[in-house]
Formats: structure tokens, C-alpha cells, sequence
């Protein structure tokens, strides 16, 4: 796959050494899909996807990102980010004691009007603004924001045992596959019983849920890229676009056109809102 390196500055300025509560900057516009190995700063980091679908690995989960969502990621914690299709993201850098009742995981957030308004604003700063001035308390309002912006469940565990991890990649290879669970223990070396009962200890779900949410990550990312709802389902191993939305509308409160409907509209007012855009974005 063709790639394109994103301006991450979380990968070229010392973002650590910057002696502000909360630092905003738009990281990157890309036209092409782009990665970034892994990688860890001591600030907390919000990654918002203005258009494109952002995908974010840590050691217990993969996170997916879509366009008006954002990813939060503690302090310290290894990470890597990939970015899908043509992408303007935004970075937010927050020191882990600015304010109290954020996240200590890592978790995607739903990022709503003002907060985004708030960090496109915050992006015009200069790094070192007066922390006595309004840009100080522009940022407090900011933090407050963040702090109430509540989760969206885009998120796929990850297993740590080994044999776990391989099944995560088989399914991964094949998640349109039929194979039952039964089938799936034996071809991982454990019974059904175990298989299940280690699943719900290292992830917190059933199999059954678990391969729901991984159906979740990889159906958006490609709804998201224009394919239609037939073909995702069909692909994902459906036996029609009505079961797949049932599953969709079960998992995420409401059917995939809709989501998605929502999404664009609220990323078309984004981006008449973004300065200095000049960009069409198009997951």
C-alpha cells in the first residue's frame, strides 16, 4: 500500500518540553493513506479526525476514528497511529494533572460543536500564549469540554495470550468467515470452554460480541469510503444488508446510513469552520 508520511509533531517538535497546560495544533493533511510507528510522549494526546477514518493501536486494543470522533491516549502509553484515504486530523497535547476526571485509558471520544470549536480555535495559538490571558481561559473551557465529551464503544480489545492473538489474526484475515467457535478453539489448541472463559477474562466479551465489534471497525472503514451496505455485508459473510444493519443499528444505536448521514453532515459544518482549510477531504 502506497503511503504518504503525515506531519505528526508529536514525531518532530519535543511536544513534551512545552511548558503549557494544553497544546493544539493541526498535525496533518495527507492526501494518501499514511502510518506512524510506534511511538509514546508523557503528555495525554487527543487525535480529532476532521475527514478520513484514523485507526489507533495499543497493546490491549485496536480504536477506530471516525470523522467528528477523536481518539484519547494517556500519557506515556506506546502507540501507532494509520490514517485511511485522505485525512485532516488535529492534535491536542494535555498535561496529565491540567485537570481532574480525564480518561485513564485509552478511548475514542465523540467531539461535539463547541469542542471542536474550541480546538480549531486553540490551533491558531501561539505555544507559549499568556497563561494569565484569554487564550488561558479559552483552554480551561477546552478541558472542561473534554472532560464531559462522552465515549464512543469503536473500540476492539486485544487479547493478551498468544493463542488468543492468533485467533484475533485469523479472524482479522478472514472475518467473513462462518467457521463456528468450536472450530475456531481447535484450530488455537483449547477447548470451546476455554477458549470462552479466557476470552471474557482478557477482553470482557463473548466471542460472539467480539467478532460483532471487529464487523463494526471494518464496516465503517469502508462505508465510510463510499462502499455500499450490500456489498459490506455480503463481504462480512451476511447473508443479506438486513442482517448486517440489525447488528450495526444494535451495536451503535442507529442504522449505518444514518450514522453516517450524521457524521457527514456535522463534517460538512466542520469544515466551513476549519481555517485555512482549502481542502476537499474526502475513513
Amino acid at each position: 500500500m502506497d503511503s504518504t508520511t503525515a506531519e505528526d509533531p508529536s514525531l518532530t517538535w519535543d511536544i513534551d518540553s512545552i511548558a503549557r497546560q494544553v497544546t493544539a495544533l493541526n498535525a496533518s493533511q495527507v492526501a494518501k493513506d499514511w502510518e506512524h510507528a510506534l511511538h509514546h510522549h508523557r503528555k495525554a494526546q487527543l487525535i480529532y479526525s476532521v475527514r478520513g477514518i484514523l485507526n489507533c493501536e495499543v497493546d490491549r486494543g485496536v480504536w477506530i476514528v471516525p470523522p467528528q470522533c477523536a481518539i484519547w491516549i494517556p500519557g506515556d502509553m506506546p502507540h501507532s497511529t494509520r490514517g485511511s484515504g485522505e485525512t485532516e486530523c488535529y492534535c491536542l497535547f494535555v498535561e496529565p494533572d491540567a485537570i481532574e476526571g480525564l480518561p485513564t485509558q485509552c478511548c475514542t471520544l465523540s467531539v461535539s460543536p463547541l469542542l471542536r470549536e474550541l480546538l480549531l480555535k486553540a490551533t491558531g495559538f501561539e505555544q507559549l500564549y499568556a497563561e494569565n490571558g484569554p487564550e488561558a481561559r479559552l483552554i480551561a473551557v477546552l478541558l472542561d469540554e473534554l472532560r464531559d465529551a462522552p465515549i464512543e464503544h469503536l473500540h476492539l480489545p486485544m487479547p493478551q495470550n498468544q493463542r488468543l492473538r492468533q485467533l484475533a489474526q485469523m479472524l482479522l484475515a478472514d472475518p467473513s468467515s462462518k467457521t463456528s467457535m468450536a472450530e475456531w478453539a481447535k484450530c488455537i489448541g483449547m477447548s470451546e470452554r476455554s477458549m470462552s472463559r479466557l476470552l471474557m477474562q482478557e477482553v470482557g466479551m463473548s466471542f460472539g460480541r467480539w467478532r460483532r465489534q471487529l464487523h463494526i471497525i471494518l464496516s465503517l472503514r469502508r462505508l465510510t469510503n463510499g462502499e455500499s451496505v450490500q456489498a459490506v455485508a455480503l463481504d462480512l459473510g451476511y447473508e443479506s444488508a438486513s442482517g448486517f444493519v440489525t447488528m450495526f443499528r444494535k451495536a451503535m444505536g442507529k442504522p449505518p446510513a444514518r450514522y453516517l448521514l450524521e457524521r457527514a453532515a456535522t463534517a460538512g459544518s466542520a469544515g466551513d469552520a476549519t481555517p485555512g482549510s482549502g481542502i476537499v477531504l474526502a475513513p
